[in-house]
Formats: C-alpha cells, sequence, structure tokens
C-alpha cells in the first residue's frame, strides 16, 4: 500500500497565487527608466509609478497589491498588462487572478499562422483541416481541405469564411443534407465566441451583415442558443466522391490568440479511401493548390 508523506511543517512553501504577489512580483521584475528619480533600496519599481503607466490612481493600486477593493474592470487590466510589459501568458494570468476568466479574444492577423503550424496541418494528408480566426475567416488549410471542402486560393480572401459561404453559397447548402442542424450549431457557437472576444466590433459586424442578408441566419441568430465547442459530424454529398461522412472537431492553437484548427475525420474506411482518392485527383490536376500558409 503506497504510503503519503505529508510536506514538512517546519519547511515553509509559497503558495500564494494572489492578484496582489502577482502585481508585486512582475513591478518588482522591471527596471526602471535612467532618468528615474531618487535611490532604490528595492529592485524594480515603485508602486506610483506602475500607477501612472497604467493611468490609474496610487492608492487604488495599492489596494489592488493589498487585495483590497472589486475586480478591475478588462480596460483596467489591459492597462496594468501594458504598464507591467506582460506577455501573452502574463497577460492572460492577470485576468485569471483578478476575473476567475481568461481575457477576452482579440482580432488575430493571417500572420499569426506559422510555418510551424502550417507543418501541422500538411502532416494531415487525408484529414481535411483549416484554421480559422473569432470571426471565421479560414486563414490556413491542407491539402486534403483543398480536395474535399473547396479551394480556398481559388476566391477571395472576404469569401474564405466558413459563416459567409455556410449561408451564402447555394453549393454549400446542396452538398449538406442536414444543412439546417450544422447551421444551427454554427450559429450557436458564433455568439459564445462574440461574447468570448468581448464584443468585437469585427464580429459584430458580420452578425449584422448575415442577418441582414440571410433569413436562415436571422432566425438562427433570434434562437439566442450558445454552444461552447464546435464538433459533431458532417455528411456531405461531393460532386465527385458522392456522399461523405466527416466527424469533426475544433481545436484552439495554443500561442496564437483566437485562432482554432477544425479538423475532419474520415469516419468509416470507405470514407478513407474516398479521401485519398479526392487527395490524388487534387494532386494530378495542373496547377493545384494544396496548402498556403499566409
Amino acid at each position: 500500500m503506497p504510503v503519503t508523506t505529508l510536506p514538512d511543517p517546519a519547511v515553509a512553501v509559497d503558495v500564494d497565487t494572489s492578484l496582489g504577489r502577482f502585481l508585486r512580483d512582475r513591478r518588482t521584475r522591471l527596471q526602471p527608466g535612467p532618468d528615474a528619480p531618487g535611490r532604490r533600496r528595492t529592485p524594480g519599481l515603485r508602486r506610483e509609478e506602475v500607477a501612472t503607466r497604467a493611468n490609474v490612481s496610487v492608492a487604488w493600486y495599492t489596494w489592488l497589491e493589498q487585495g483590497r477593493g472589486g475586480p478591475p474592470s478588462n480596460e483596467v487590466l489591459e492597462r496594468l498588462a501594458r504598464a507591467l510589459e506582460l506577455d501573452a501568458a502574463g497577460r492572460e494570468m492577470l485576468f485569471l487572478l483578478a476575473q476567475q476568466r481568461p481575457p477576452p479574444l482579440s482580432p488575430v492577423a493571417t500572420s499569426s499562422v506559422t510555418p510551424a503550424l502550417q507543418r501541422v496541418l500538411d502532416g494531415m494528408p487525408l484529414h481535411p483541416a483549416i484554421i480559422k480566426t473569432p470571426t471565421w475567416d479560414v486563414v490556413a488549410w491542407n491539402a486534403a481541405a483543398v480536395a474535399v471542402l473547396g479551394d480556398y486560393a481559388a476566391v477571395p480572401a472576404r469569401e474564405r469564411n466558413v459563416l459567409r459561404r455556410l449561408f451564402g453559397d447555394p453549393a454549400m447548402r446542396a452538398c449538406q443534407p442536414h444543412w439546417q442542424e450544422s447551421a444551427r450549431v454554427a450559429v450557436a457557437v458564433f455568439r459564445f465566441d462574440i461574447a468570448r472576444g468581448g464584443g468585437s466590433v469585427e464580429a459584430l459586424a458580420l452578425a449584422a451583415e448575415l442577418q441582414e442578408s440571410s433569413e436562415d441566419f436571422r432566425l438562427l441568430w433570434a434562437e439566442n442558443e450558445v454552444l461552447n465547442h464546435w464538433g459533431g459530424t458532417k455528411q456531405m454529398m461531393h460532386s465527385v466522391a458522392g456522399p461523405l461522412t466527416l466527424e469533426y472537431t475544433g481545436f484552439p492553437v495554443a500561442g496564437a490568440e483566437g485562432l482554432s484548427m477544425v479538423v475532419f475525420t474520415p469516419v468509416s474506411a470507405g470514407d478513407v479511401a474516398a479521401v485519398e482518392s479526392l487527395v490524388s485527383r487534387k494532386a494530378r490536376q495542373p496547377g493545384s493548390t494544396t496548402s498556403r500558409a499566409p
């Protein structure tokens, strides 16, 4: 029977993960400028210097370090993150300690898709996979996605959007026997993404555009459903391969805020063979597009 060893009470263990401790620690890591006044007995910036950087009162910042007062707003936390020169991990930790939730997502530039991330996509030759932003713009894909889902490089960047295609492309609707179900899930997840992103201007503009252009989107949007994950089974009638069944799952991309990878997995041996045939057929076409890293 395993023996559980209890920690020695005589040994001090530092387990302070409070917001105040985090702020004090990060403040002491910063070096004052060469023109900073006064001699320093302790390392790092003074409280009043951080308060000035963050445009908050010294008294209020002091309360934060002392664990007093209510949780700061998103705007104040963003200013504190800049004042303390936090990286992405530090910024997320700041929000987790202050509000017990991650920070709102910010719009992601297509340059966030690194060559290493593209290699991950290309390493799945028989699994169509895409990378999408919080506003569901497709910014990277692999050869299997081109063969099965369509050639994203062949359309303008604005049309490389999952929701615009789902609600605005008749061919996309025609090839999905269960289009209504897929559309309902997509809208519910998109609504959750908008909330998680703090109601970004770009996401709200896309929602308004789709309500204006699509009655189906408008009706589904009015249902006010939410889902915090994108996954399920997609059945499609491919123009070349015929019926296909794919399971799809969305994964957040570590180190790339807001980006998510959606991977489509062929369900049966017949589906695998069909995808393999489509990928091979596409590769033999002159000037074919396989994958792209923006």
